[in-house]
């Protein structure tokens, strides 16, 4: 069990730590990471997902028991967060929504694909894809309806629909997934010339991501509340993928999508949960310690998730 350390997780996290080495070194400025960053969520990891989308079998992949196990978890830690803050904490209901945001939204892309595809290979990403292909319309169209609701602030049921859609799908992940749909149904063949040319992009799409994640924690610091904190990777790290585990389980779910799943749902929250504090201005210091520790800890969760799952 000790080699899926080595194996499997070990590598994706040397890449997160050779960015935070470089960076902290200052070999690398804040102005590289950020354009990095640009490159790979704004472009490469888009074309990733248009790729994944537009191949996979939607019969087998997009299984109702996966969706459902994964997404009714998720927004049961949303649900916890919110009320855990609230009552645990004594945090504002904006800052609730936030903190809650970063229970729901878990880092699918960046981490969830290269250890899923290490530990289980190529094949086994179809769930992972089913599941991307929903997370940021579902998280960001629950975690911005939550937050307008709270907000309030007299706008109009039009205007509040529409801040949320305008939100949801100005996201470019969420563009690349919808184009990749589109061909798919359409049953439209890219021309083998482009087919070759976003090949070249991809195989740099998830080791530039790692490599600029490890970047970008450098720019934060461990701070604020500290049960705050502790409550949210708890969340993130156990909680939602042992609701995944139960819900999938009770559902028959098959074994390849119940990997994807426990996978997904155990991964440290993503980068769009301090997007998401930082957009509203709420738990900004709790959300970004969150990611960082929370990312660093999964090291440890993430092997014990697979050795449950039987990777070896």
């Amino acid at each position: 069990m000790f080699q899926s350390l080595i194996d499997v997780i070990l590598p994706v996290f040397l890449v997160i730590g050779a960015g935070y080495g470089c960076t902290r070194a200052g070999y690398l400025n804040a102005e590289h990471i950020n354009g990095l960053m640009k490159f790979t969520q704004g472009f490469a990891v888009p074309c990733l997902l248009f790729n994944a989308i537009s191949h996979i079998d939607l019969a087998s992949g997009f299984d109702p028991r996966l969706l459902a196990s994964f997404y009714i978890s998720a927004a049961l830690c949303f649900s916890v967060g919110i009320t855990g803050a609230r009552l645990l904490f004594k945090r504002d209901w904006e800052d609730c929504v936030a903190i809650g945001f970063a229970c729901l939204f878990s880092n699918s892309v960046l981490l969830g694909l290269p250890i899923t595809e290490r530990a289980f290979g190529p094949e086994g990403l179809t769930g992972n894809y089913a599941i991307i292909a929903f997370h940021a319309p579902f998280c960001y169209g629950l975690g911005i309806t939550a937050m307008e609701l709270v907000r309030a602030r007299g706008k109009s049921s039009g205007a509040f629909v529409g801040a949320v859609f305008s939100a949801m799908f100005r996201n470019v992940l969420v563009i690349g997934i919808a184009m990749g749909f589109i061909v798919n149904i359409s049953g439209y063949t890219i021309p083998t010339v482009v087919d070759d040319a976003l090949a070249l992009i991809i195989r740099s799409a998830l080791p530039c991501a790692l490599f600029a994640l490890g970047g970008v924690l450098v720019q934060y610091r461990p701070e604020g509340d500290f049960r705050a904190i502790a409550f949210v990777c708890t969340i993130s790290l156990m909680l939602h993928p042992a609701l995944v585990w139960a819900f999938g389980t009770a559902t028959s779910l098959k074994q390849d999508l119940f990997r994807s799943a426990i996978m997904n749902s155990s991964m440290a929250p993503g980068f769009n949960a301090y997007i998401f504090a930082n957009m509203y201005g709420r738990a900004k210091r709790v959300v970004a310690s969150s990611v960082l520790i929370a990312t660093g800890t999964s090291l440890v969760t993430v092997w014990f998730w697979l050795i449950m799952l039987g990777a070896h």
